[in-house]
């Protein structure tokens, strides 16, 4: 067979449109030999052509003759807790699944759709996003009456190049939608109130400016989130057990696409208030010597790690302030300014020690003038651990690549 026809076949049978070949530009996502190279690229874009095949054409058999009704997610930032506490409320209503967590995507998604039976009757995907076209790819797996946007901030930038190209990928799923079918958007987003302006969906917008909103937010002393969620002129008091105003606007989304699916408010409340967090998104952790670690070492981009300042700030208080803070990856051409503005953010906070991971975090050392630089994660624990005592709370913040939920491992 002719080599130029390769392409062609694997182009037919695995998505409408293969990866850039700029996909190894960052140095973590290089293979170094053949094999590897088969791993990454191979495995991932042309591996499974016949699963995916019988996935998307069973998903649309689910949808016709069983009523199975398909709700995607994507965003910057709080895609997993999203489906999550999605899921805690639907289960409540009917047969539910959804996307496992940590698994890239392209295996998930027709993983996710296989696990399916005519019993199901909500099916949540989770439509991560780290180049163009991607998208593209998972519209024609799976054909969603419900389209989630969580949030647009500068991620993947490095892939995407700007916050425009990311909403113009990231809206690729909300102009999919049809006349009949519902969009979910925060109303406090600029870039998403245009693309609301322009879906033929009808549009549930949640947030400040939405019919779905939060309001009398306080943190309990068991380091809870109580607020009231004010659902279209139902009040509802919420009791998340979970600690940081991120997690809140998740629960705003999950609690919008319930609201479209007509769930009654009581299944709502009880839903978000059984909802457990996934490890390593601020789990607090309570230490032998007294220490306060706060776990938050999922993932990093700079709205997140603001976020987790703020309430790591909220938290600390009169109290010894310590952060272990990893690289913010995939930012590109973005990626030194993102760092400086964290390090002026931290600069002014009283910081009593930081411990940056990773050769971008090096400029924080440099702008606040305390603390210590190291290459990888395996030197934080030596450095870590005599600060770890009674009246300390430390704050462990990185990419998932970087491997600081390895040193939380080390240290409890």
């Amino acid at each position: 067979m002719q080599s130029n026809k390769i392409p062609k076949l694997i182009q037919l049978w695995v998505t409408p449109r293969l990866p850039s070949e700029h996909i190894f530009i960052s140095p973590e996502k290089r293979p170094q030999d053949f094999v590897n190279f088969i791993k990454v690229y191979f495995r991932k874009w042309a591996i499974h052509p016949i699963k995916r095949r019988i996935a998307k054409y069973y998903l649309l058999y689910l949808q016709k003759y069983f009523g199975l009704i398909v709700i995607a997610i994507t965003g910057s930032a709080g895609k997993t807790t999203t489906k999550e506490m999605l899921a805690s409320i639907l289960k409540l209503k009917g047969n539910t699944v959804y996307s496992y967590a940590n698994i890239d995507p392209v295996y998930n998604i027709p993983s996710t759709i296989l696990r399916c039976t005519p019993r199901t009757k909500y099916l949540i995907l989770e439509m991560g996003i780290e180049f163009p076209g991607e998208m593209d790819f998972y519209l024609w797996l799976a054909k969603p009456k419900i389209g989630v946007i969580t949030n647009i901030y500068k991620t993947h930038t490095l892939f995407l190049g700007s916050e425009k190209n990311i909403v113009k990928e990231k809206g690729k799923l909300i102009m999919f939608l049809g006349e009949g079918d519902v969009a979910i958007l925060n109303s406090e987003n600029s870039y998403l109130r245009e693309v609301g302006d322009k879906c033929k969906a009808r549009v549930v917008w949640f947030g400040a400016k939405g019919i779905i909103k939060a309001e009398s937010i306080i943190t309990s002393k068991q380091l809870n989130t109580l607020f009231n969620l004010n659902l279209n002129k139902n009040k509802l008091v919420i009791h998340l057990l979970t600690l940081g105003r991120q997690f809140i606007y998740d629960a705003l989304a999950a609690a919008s696409v319930a609201y479209a699916l007509d769930i009654i408010p009581e299944l709502i409340k009880r839903g978000l208030e059984d909802f457990q967090k996934p490890e390593h998104r601020m789990n607090l952790i309570k230490l032998k010597s007294g220490a306060l670690v706060m776990d938050d070492s999922y993932n990093n981009n700079p709205q997140a790690a603001k976020e987790a300042i703020e309430t790591f700030i909220s938290i600390a208080k009169n109290k010894k302030k310590v952060i272990v803070f990893g690289d913010m990856l995939e930012l590109g051409k973005y990626e030194k300014e993102a760092h400086r503005q964290i390090g002026k953010i931290l600069s002014k906070i009283g910081l009593d020690y930081l411990i940056a991971v990773g050769p971008a975090s090096k400029t924080l050392i440099e702008q606040i003038g305390k603390g210590v630089w190291v290459k990888k994660f395996n030197e934080v624990k030596p450095l870590l651990e005599p600060k770890l005592q009674r009246d300390t709370v430390v704050l462990i913040k990185g990419s998932r690549s970087v491997g600081l939920d390895r040193v939380v491992s080390d240290i409890i």
